[in-house]
Formats: C-alpha cells, structure tokens, sequence
C-alpha cells in the first residue's frame, strides 16, 4: 500500500471505508487502473476501524460493527481478504429491573407479564394489543400497529427519541421497520443467512482490500486539499454529498454519536454484546462488550457507551420526507456533474448495512467497467477512465 501520492491517477476516492476500499481494490485489480484513496481520519475503514486499546482489549473504535448478510457474492467477495469467526448477535433490553430480548419475542412477552405463552398464544397476545393504523406513515404506526402502545411506549418511544431527536411519529415508518418482532423463542438480532466477524478484525480486512501496488493511500488528508495537489480523471466520493456541493442548497441532517469508551479490570460487564436502554431517564442508548463480537480471551473488558447527538461526524440520514426531497435535489446536482460518481451512506444519503454497501460498490465497479470498455472501443488509441 503506497502512502506517498505522485504523478496521474484514473480515480481519486474520497473515503477509505467499504465504498471507497471495495471499489479502489475492482478499479487496480480488474482494470489495472492507477487508484488514489484518500481519508480525513488517520486510519483506514472508515467507521468499521477496530484497534487493541491501550490495556490491549480489542474494540471497535465508532461502535459494534456486525457483519451480516443473506448474499453469498458479498460473503465470496470478502473472503478474497479475510477468513470468518461465526458470530450470532444477541441484545437485551434494560426495562426496569430486568434485561430481556430485543427484538421482542416470546420470551419477552413471558418475562415482562409473567406468563407461559407459547407461539400461537404469543401471536394471539400481540393481535389482542395491536392498534389498527388505517395509514401507516410513522414509526409510531409501524409498531403500534403490530405490538399496541404499552410495548410501543416501553421498548420503542424513548429509545427513538434519544436516537433520534425526534418523536417517533415525526420519523419515517422505515426506522422502526427494520426491528422485527416474533412469537417463537428465536432470540438472535439478525436472521440471516450469514452471521460472520472477520477473523482478524475490520481494519486487517481493509488492508488486505488495498494491498496493490496501483493503490496509494493518504490519510488525515482533506479532499479541499488534495483536489488542488494531484491530477486524475475520474472522482468517487463517498463524503456527505450536500459538503460536496458546499451547501448550496442546505445541510442535509444527520444524526450523531459521541462514544464513552472505558476498560474495566474484569473479564465480563454484561451478559450480551449489545444491551439497550429504552428509559428517557438514561442518557445513552445502549452500552456494547466487544469481547463477544471479537472472541478475544483477555482479564479485562472494554464497553462503549453511546450517546446520540448533533454535533459531530455524521452517522444516520434522518428519515423524513423533507429530508428525501433535498437529497433529491442534490442528487440532480450530482448526476449533471460529469466525471463524478456519488456513492456510500454518505453520499447517497442511505442508512445502508455494510454488506449493502459492498453490494453497491460491486455494483457501481461494473457499470464503470462497461462504461471504460465502451470508451475503449470509440477511442481504441487512447482510452480514458470514464
């Protein structure tokens, strides 16, 4: 991995997480492109970076990154760069004096009312709450709709609004469409078909991602700065799309995290990866153990908690109608742009999952390749990067 930039480059990537990596790796290895990555952050993989902290516990530096997928392509990718651990991630939810699974599922239910239910009489316990929604636009709909409003107000309500900031009825009903809830005893977060953590960690992945010599890679470098420094051809960005266009048309708002890492001198702090806390009363979200996603056998521990905010890196597109309509905006300005490519959460305002942006970036390195052979056929003499 070169780290000095130098000469022409066919592409300049802004963003050295999975759009920008993925696709720097399909541009050097499959079109024997000259590739430049660059990053504002002083490491690579963006928000999946893991590290050993000072005590040697092994974290993951901007939350609990879990990899899952139901696409064997995304799987037969990556394992071009890593081998796998199984990991099956479980969460609970802090609710007054008890933890109990999140998403909500029979033993839930059980544990919260005290009960015996089986699956049919957990389905029919769920419809006897259910609230009918005749228009389902919010999230507040969404689960009210499904579970009624004690669950909603216990589980979802306060939870939302520190995510957030906002009320769930002011969120799009695609938030809290993505939680689930059943009526077996199924306690896994994720049902996919794969539930994998890189062996060796995200960071090690990514290296292996840019290990090419067509690949020069600058970090803690602005993209104001290096525009102006080396020549190339063509642009993939993967930063926020709205700084990309200096804001002409307005911010685009995101949602924030301000991470509290702390080690603490015992093996284990909690029974899951993850725990939840629903309660307004409590200023984090959740609180996550990284031993159970990494498999590291160490005396000491280390958890994050997380606090939502809205200052700082941008994390989570905020859901809402308006939101969409300046995007859409903003995406008309990019696609009369030539010789740019918007991609990634960022740039294309998308809480995407990882896998879903590694998807993207394949997808995006395949219509760059027609689009270069197209090019090569007019111009058999002299092609360019298009």
């Amino acid at each position: 991995m070169n780290t000095t930039p130098s000469g022409t480059y066919d592409y300049l990537i802004v963003g050295a997480g999975f759009a920008g990596s993925v696709l720097a790796e399909r541009l050097a290895t499959q079109l024997d492109k000259r590739v430049l990555v660059i990053d504002r952050r002083p490491h690579i993989a963006g928000n999946a970076f893991d590290h050993y902290n000072e005590e040697g516990v092994w974290v993951h530096r901007y939350g609990p990154h879990i990899f899952h997928t139901n696409a064997q392509r995304i799987v037969d990718y990556l394992s071009q760069f890593t081998e796998w651990r199984p990991y099956e991630h479980r969460v609970l939810a802090q609710v007054k004096d008890q933890q109990v699974p999140m998403p909500i599922n029979l033993t839930t239910l059980n544990m919260l009312y005290g009960l015996t239910l089986d699956a049919e009489q957990g389905a029919a316990f769920l419809a006897s709450r259910a609230e009918p929604v005749d228009d389902i636009r919010t999230s507040e709909d969404v689960v009210v709709s499904q579970v009624g409003r004690e669950l909603y107000e216990t589980f979802f309500q306060g939870y939302t609004r520190k995510q957030w900031g906002l009320d769930p009825s002011e969120l799009d009903k695609s938030v809290t469409a993505r939680v689930p809830t059943r009526t077996n005893t199924d306690d896994r977060y994720f049902t996919d078909a794969f539930q994998i953590m890189p062996r060796d960690g995200y960071t090690a992945m990514f290296e292996k991602l840019l290990d090419h010599p067509n690949i020069t890679v600058a970090l803690g470098v602005d993209f104001a700065e290096m525009r102006e420094r080396v020549d190339y051809r063509h642009l993939i960005y993967t930063g926020p799309i709205d700084e990309y266009f200096d804001y002409q048309l307005g911010k685009l708002p995101y949602r924030c995290l301000r991470f509290q890492h702390e080690t603490l001198d015992q093996e284990v702090f909690q029974p899951v990866g993850v725990v939840n806390y629903p309660s307004e009363d409590v200023p984090y979200t959740r609180i996550t153990e990284y031993k159970y996603l990494t498999g590291q056998q160490h005396p000491k521990t280390s958890v994050t908690y997380e606090f939502p905010t809205d200052q700082g890196d941008p994390y989570y597109p905020i859901p809402r109608p308006e939101n969409a309509e300046l995007y859409r905006r903003y995406r008309a300005l990019a696609d009369a742009t030539p010789d740019v490519t918007f991609l990634g959460r960022l740039g294309s305002y998308r809480y995407y999952n990882m896998d879903q942006v590694v998807g993207q970036a394949l997808a995006t390195f395949e219509h760059l390749a027609e689009a270069h052979a197209a090019d090569a056929v007019a111009s058999p003499v002299e092609s360019r990067a298009s």
